[in-house]
């Protein structure tokens, strides 16, 4: 059963001002765990679509199995600075203040990126980057790599893109009172983001550091500059200063 679209909005406002009361130190542990479930999504698609050779078809796979991420977030009720973005209709109905709002988005967006960070560390620690000979290292340095370059305005739009679906898919979520209808709902909008190419900053806040630990590793490089040609003034620009 669905809920009316103004009781949603109505709890999106008041879940909006219960993140402006929320003590820093919970909303701190709730943004490590949302980035560290985004993580693990990116993580597991790129294992999934890493052999891949067909664009499409690797995009498909990455589809299907990244958005387990967003969706176990959904669930825990983690905080991800993109789907926070919807306490704008909080300050546009006059419930608190744009300051309040941007010092809630400033303290998700740090605890994100420290959880994308962590998880891709102990990833790294894990060896699974060695999976296939080092296929996946090779192909999450390549992954890295092909972000961490995008031109600024390409990654801006793609952003602003990415940030639509995962509203849509806060709100759907929002919109069923069934556990599963909160799982299809919120599966859909990702699935279609992923395939669609868009860029997800909280998603990046994983693969480039991934690719940073990769490429660590010589023998990941070795595969890497073997299978897809990566060149060494490449691999200089991924480094956290770049990040």
């Amino acid at each position: 059963m669905a809920m009316p679209m103004s009781e949603v909005t109505e709890n999106l406002v008041l879940a909006g001002e219960g993140k402006t009361k929320r003590p820093k130190s919970q909303m701190v542990v709730l943004g490590v765990m949302a980035g560290a479930l985004i993580a693990a999504g990116a993580m597991a698609s790129s294992v999934a679509m890493h052999a891949i050779p067909n664009a499409g078809l690797a995009r498909l796979t990455a589809g299907l199995v990244f958005p387990i991420g967003f969706v176990l977030m959904v669930l825990f009720g983690g905080e991800l600075f993109t789907g926070d973005c919807l306490m704008v209709i909080g300050v546009l109905k006059r419930r608190y203040r744009a300051i309040r709002m941007i010092s809630v988005l400033c303290l998700v967006f740090v605890s994100n990126l420290l959880g994308g960070i962590l998880f891709a560390g102990l990833v790294a620690l894990s060896g699974q980057f060695g999976i296939g000979n080092g296929a996946v290292g090779a192909f999450t340095i390549k992954l890295a790599l092909s972000k961490a370059s995008l031109p600024f305005m390409s990654a801006l739009v793609s952003g602003i893109l990415f940030n639509f679906f995962v509203c849509i898919g806060v709100v759907m979520a929002g919109l069923s009172k069934e556990i599963s209808g909160k799982i299809l709902s919120s599966y859909l909008p990702i699935f279609a983001f992923v395939v669609g190419g868009f860029e997800h900053c909280v998603a990046n806040m994983y693969y480039i550091p991934a690719g940073i630990f990769a490429a660590k590793n010589p023998g990941f490089v070795e595969v890497a500059v073997t299978k897809y040609g990566i060149r060494a003034d490449q691999l200089q620009a991924l480094n956290w200063k770049n990040f």
